[in-house]
C-alpha cells in the first residue's frame, strides 16, 4: 500500500511547476490562486482535488464550481480521469448548484415540483406583458428585465427594490417586477437570475440548510472567481464551513464582466474575507509566444485595479503581431478571407483560426467575405436552444408535463391550426366553454396531442419522445413543405434528437428527460461550440473566453468600438479597464500568432464614419509588430 500511495502522491505532482504545485499541496483553510492566462489553472484544481482524495477525503466531498457547461464538463472530466473509481466530486456551474439546491429543498421555498426555468425569451415575453397591463411605453422591455437581472444579481428582492424605488423609471421597473415575479409564480417557474438569489437567501436565512450543505461538501473550489457576483460570492462563502476550506482561482486582469454585475472586489477583498488566506501566483504561460505575452503585458500594465503579476513563458520568441490598417469594413473583412486561405494553403486547417469582435454586427462582413473566399465558418452566438423550431418542440413537451401557459401559447397555433388571439386569450384565462363549433374542436384536437405527448414522456426514452413530438405535433411535414428553410430547420430537430439520446440511458423514469430539459435552459454560448467542426470560427471577445486558438484576429481596433463606446443613453460610462482587460482576453487567446486590424472609415447605422484607431495598438511596442501590406498596389486616392 506505501508503494501504491507514493506512486499516486508522485503522479499528483508530475509536471507541475513550483507555484502550481504549491497550489496543489495546500489544501486546508483559504487560499486565492492568482492564475494568468494560459496558466493552466484548471489542471492545478483537478490536481489538487486528487491531492485532497489522497489524503483521505471522499471525493462526494468535493465541490468545484465555475461558470460555463464547457468548463465544468472539462473539468469534470480531467477529475474523473484523475481519482478514477475512488468516488465523484461535485463539479458544476453556479447555476446548476443553484438549480440543485432549489429542487432538493422546493417544498421549502413554497414550489410543488422542480420549478420550470425560463430562458431569456420568456423573462422577455412576461416583460412585455407587464409593461402592456401597466400602460406605459417609457421604458424598453430588454431595459427593465436588465435592471431587474442586475439588481437580482446584486442580492437586492422585488420588495426591497420596490420599497427603496426613488425616481420615476425605477418606480415603474418596480411595477413590473412585480407583475413578473407573479407570472412567475403562478407558471411555477424560476428565471436564470433566481437560480442564484433564491438558493443564496436559502442558504442565508435557513441554518439547518446551510449546515446540511457545509456538512456534505467540506472542501469548495471557485473557478473564475473574478466573474462571481455579489450572490455567487456570497453563496460560496455560506457553503464554506468552520474549516473555511475555500480554494479560489482567478485572475483579476481577466474580469470582464462588469457590465453583467461581475464584481472585482470579491478579489481585491478576498484576503480581508478570509483572514490568513495564503496567495499564490501562477505567471507561467504554456500557451503564448514570448511576443504575444509581452504585447498582453504591456496592454494591461495601464491598470490601476489590479494584483501585480507579469505573465512569462519558456515557448519560442514566435512572430510579431501583424497590423492592417483597412479602407473599410469590406477590406477589413478581405484581409482576414486572405490570411486565412493562404494560412490552409501551407497545410493548416480551418479550425485554427479565430476571429474575434467586440460587437455582433461586426461578423456580417466578415461572414461575407468567407463565404465568398469558400471557407467554412461558425459563428458562436445564435444558440441552438434559442433557434425557433428547437424551443417549439421543447415547448410541446413543457406544456405536457408541467401545463405552463407560457408554453402553451406558444404552440397553441404551431403549425397553424387556425387559433386566433381572441380564442388562446379564453383557452389561457380558463373560458374554453365560451368557445363553440370548429374552434372549439381545433381546441380539443390540441389538447389530445398535449395529453399524447404527456403519456409518451412517461414510456418513451428521451430522444424518441422528441422524434414522437416533430412528428405528431405536425412540425415535420410543415417543414417538408417548407422548401426554403425547412431542411435546415429539420436538420436542428434532429440534432435535438441526438443531444436528447445522451439521457436515453438514465435508469429512473423520468428522471432523464427532467435532465434534458434543464441542461437545454442552462446552455451559455460557448456549449454550442462544435470541437469537431472545421470552420473558422467567428466570435464577441467576451465569448471567447477561457478558449484558445492558434491563430487570432482581433478586429475593429478603433476609438468608439474598441474600446467601445455605449450608444443610446443608459447613463453608463464605458470603463475604460475592462476594455483594456477585455484587450488582454483577446490577445492571449493566440497560441502563434495575433493579427490586429482597423478601418479607416467604417458603416455604422448605415452611415459610413471615419475612424480613430484604437488607443490598444499604441499601448504594444513597435518592436512587437509588423504591418501587413495591403493587396492593392501603389497609391490608391479614395473618393467619397
Amino acid at each position: 500500500m506505501w508503494v501504491s500511495g507514493y506512486f499516486i502522491e508522485m503522479s499528483v505532482h508530475e509536471g507541475l511547476n513550483d507555484a502550481q504545485k504549491e497550489a496543489v499541496t495546500s489544501t486546508n483553510g483559504p487560499i486565492l490562486v492568482i492564475a494568468g492566462a494560459g496558466a493552466g489553472k484548471t489542471r492545478v484544481i483537478a490536481h489538487r482535488i486528487l491531492e485532497i482524495v489522497n489524503k483521505g477525503t471522499p471525493p462526494e466531498q468535493i465541490l468545484a464550481i465555475t461558470f460555463t457547461n464547457k468548463a465544468a464538463s472539462e473539468m469534470r472530466e480531467r477529475v474523473l480521469g484523475l481519482v478514477g473509481d475512488a468516488g465523484v466530486p461535485f463539479v458544476s456551474t453556479f447555476h446548476s448548484l443553484g438549480l440543485q439546491i432549489i429542487k432538493e429543498n422546493a417544498k421549502l421555498l413554497g414550489y410543488k415540483r422542480t420549478p420550470v426555468i425560463y430562458d431569456r425569451g420568456d423573462s422577455l415575453r412576461e416583460i412585455k406583458a407587464a409593461l402592456k397591463q401597466i400602460g406605459t411605453e417609457e421604458i424598453e422591455p430588454r431595459s427593465a428585465l436588465g435592471t431587474i437581472s442586475k439588481q437580482k444579481g446584486q442580492g437586492v428582492t422585488t420588495d426591497t427594490f420596490t420599497q427603496s424605488a426613488a425616481t420615476p423609471r425605477d418606480r415603474l421597473v418596480a411595477q413590473v417586477w412585480v407583475i413578473y415575479e407573479q407570472a412567475l409564480r403562478k407558471d411555477g417557474a424560476v428565471d436564470f437570475d433566481d437560480l442564484l438569489l433564491r438558493s443564496m437567501l436559502l442558504l442565508r436565512t435557513n441554518e439547518e440548510v446551510r449546515k446540511r450543505y457545509q456538512t456534505r461538501w467540506r472542501f469548495v473550489h471557485i473557478d473564475e472567481y473574478q466573474d462571481t457576483n455579489s450572490v455567487q460570492a456570497e453563496m460560496a462563502e455560506m457553503l464554506i464551513g468552520p474549516e473555511r476550506n475555500i480554494c479560489a482561482v482567478g485572475d483579476i486582469d481577466q474580469t470582464i464582466y462588469g457590465w453583467r454585475g461581475a464584481e472585482i472586489a470579491n478579489m481585491l477583498m478576498f484576503e480581508k474575507k478570509f483572514p490568513g488566506a495564503k496567495i499564490i501566483l501562477l505567471e507561467e504561460n504554456y500557451r503564448s509566444t514570448k511576443t504575444i505575452l509581452a504585447a498582453a503585458n504591456e496592454v494591461i500594465a495601464k491598470n490601476v485595479y489590479r494584483r501585480e503579476k507579469n505573465l512569462y513563458t519558456k515557448n519560442i520568441d514566435g512572430e510579431p503581431l501583424g497590423i492592417y490598417q483597412a479602407f473599410d469594413e469590406t477590406d477589413e473583412a478581405g484581409f482576414i478571407a486572405r490570411k486565412v486561405k493562404e494560412g490552409i494553403m501551407e497545410g493548416r486547417k480551418p479550425k485554427d483560426f479565430c476571429v474575434l469582435y467586440r460587437a455582433n454586427f461586426q461578423s456580417r462582413a466578415i461572414e461575407e467575405q468567407l463565404l465568398a473566399a469558400d471557407i467554412p465558418y461558425q459563428v458562436l452566438g445564435t444558440r441552438f436552444f434559442e433557434r425557433k423550431e428547437v424551443k417549439d418542440v421543447l415547448s410541446f413537451i413543457k406544456t405536457a408535463l408541467f401545463e405552463t401557459p407560457a408554453d402553451l401559447a406558444r404552440i397553441a397555433n404551431v403549425p397553424p391550426r387556425g387559433i386566433g388571439k381572441v380564442t388562446l386569450l379564453k383557452l389561457l384565462s380558463g373560458k374554453e366553454q365560451e368557445l363553440t363549433g370548429a374552434v372549439r374542436e381545433k381546441i380539443h384536437s390540441l389538447h389530445l396531442l398535449i395529453q399524447k405527448i404527456k403519456m409518451g414522456a412517461e414510456e418513451l426514452k428521451p430522444s424518441e419522445l422528441v422524434r414522437f413530438v416533430i412528428t405528431e405535433s405536425g412540425l415535420e411535414r410543415m417543414m417538408r413543405e417548407d422548401k426554403l428553410e425547412g431542411p435546415e430547420r429539420l436538420e436542428n430537430l434532429r440534432e435535438l434528437v441526438s443531444l436528447a439520446s445522451r439521457y436515453d440511458h438514465v435508469a429512473v423514469p423520468g428522471e432523464g428527460l427532467q435532465q434534458f430539459l434543464e441542461n437545454a435552459a442552462l446552455q451559455s454560448d460557448q456549449d454550442e461550440l462544435k470541437q469537431d467542426s472545421n470552420a473558422v470560427r467567428l466570435m464577441t471577445v467576451h465569448a471567447s473566453k477561457g478558449l484558445e486558438f492558434p491563430y487570432v484576429f482581433i478586429t475593429g481596433l478603433e476609438e468608439g468600438l474598441f474600446p467601445y463606446e455605449r450608444m443610446g443613453g443608459d447613463g453608463e460610462d464605458r470603463d475604460d479597464e475592462e476594455e483594456r482587460r477585455l484587450m488582454y482576453v483577446a490577445i492571449t487567446r493566440a497560441e502563434k500568432k495575433v493579427f490586429l486590424t482597423f478601418a479607416s472609415y467604417r458603416t455604422v447605422f448605415g452611415s459610413k464614419n471615419s475612424t480613430i484607431p484604437s488607443k490598444f495598438l499604441s499601448d504594444i511596442s513597435d518592436s512587437l509588430v509588423s504591418w501587413e501590406a495591403p493587396e492593392r498596389i501603389g497609391r490608391t486616392i479614395y473618393l467619397d
